[in-house]
């Protein structure tokens, strides 16, 4: 754990590097909507949630996962709001940090690839009180793990915990995979709960 000064230095670092990608442009041309980038972050967080990209209406309002995905994440990790947007112990860095536009089938486009590789690794840096990451999506397990089906990595729940957890992604495509697999309700929510809740009460 970093002594008192040592927090100072690195939240003030943070807070420029935050400054730093909310000005970012290394993507606008490829952005419909333009750019907006959406992260919280803090040098005191204990809880890291990897999205893959802001949607629409994250876009419209600057809040993360502020959509019906969100609500059923925070059903899946029993979380109030005022909990999951407590900034001082919950981080939210997803892969792309603006909204990438849509598929031609109607679904969001993948996160721009610039991202993750102009940011992640220098803000991760900054949060050395880091103790749980929730993977949620294929694109964040798969950035972590590697390609391969993303029911693998979910199933390998006890394996990852109390360090990670990967989750699908919370929207309704999910709810049928969902109801195929009761594991996922009966045993590995309430594991990443307990494991959730002790860390967020430290």
């Amino acid at each position: 754990m970093e002594s008192s000064p040592e927090r100072s230095a690195t939240a003030a670092r943070l807070a420029a590097l935050t400054a730093e990608i909310g000005a970012c442009r290394a993507c606008a041309v490829h952005l419909p909507l333009g750019p907006r980038p959406v992260v919280r972050v803090s040098a005191s967080a204990r809880v890291l949630i990897t999205g893959q990209a802001p949607g629409t209406r994250v876009h419209e309002t600057g809040i993360p996962w502020n959509d019906a995905s969100g609500e059923r994440l925070r059903g899946w990790l029993g979380l109030t709001s005022e909990q999951f947007y407590d900034t001082a112990r919950v981080a939210i860095v997803p892969m792309g940090f603006c909204y990438p536009g849509r598929l031609a089938n109607g679904g969001d486009a993948p996160p721009r690839r610039e991202c993750a590789p102009l940011w992640r690794t220098r803000l991760l840096a900054l949060m050395p009180e880091l103790r749980l990451t929730l993977l949620v999506g294929s694109y964040a397990i798969a950035h972590t793990f590697g390609p391969g089906p993303m029911s693998v990595q979910v199933a390998r729940f006890r394996a990852l915990l109390p360090d990670r957890c990967a989750l699908p992604h919370p929207s309704w495509r999910t709810i049928a995979w969902e109801r195929r697999n009761p594991w996922f309700t009966a045993d590995l929510l309430p594991a990443l709960r307990a494991v959730l809740h002790a860390e967020l009460a430290r």
